[in-house]
């Protein structure tokens, strides 16, 4: 489980729009705003936050913390 917060947080620091971001992750724009914009945990279907979670960690997110009480995330990016 991740929050909207921790998708927002963990796009902003790779330094992503929301557009270049649904392209990374096979996800249409309007998904990816619509997970972004949600009230804590994003509603999905058949996987989908799954994929975007998955394209975040593959460019080295890491979520952190409890998504709802303390959501964080931190870039592990390695160096090279």
């Amino acid at each position: 489980m991740v929050s909207a917060a921790q998708l927002r947080a963990g796009r902003a620091l790779l330094g992503l729009s929301s557009k270049q971001f649904a392209e990374l992750s096979g996800v249409g724009w309007a998904t990816i705003k619509r997970f972004e914009d949600a009230d804590g945990l994003p509603r999905s279907r058949a996987g989908t936050l799954g994929r975007v979670v998955k394209a975040l960690q593959a460019e080295g997110i890491e979520f952190l913390g409890d998504p709802i009480t303390s959501p964080g995330v931190r870039l592990n990016r390695k160096p090279g």
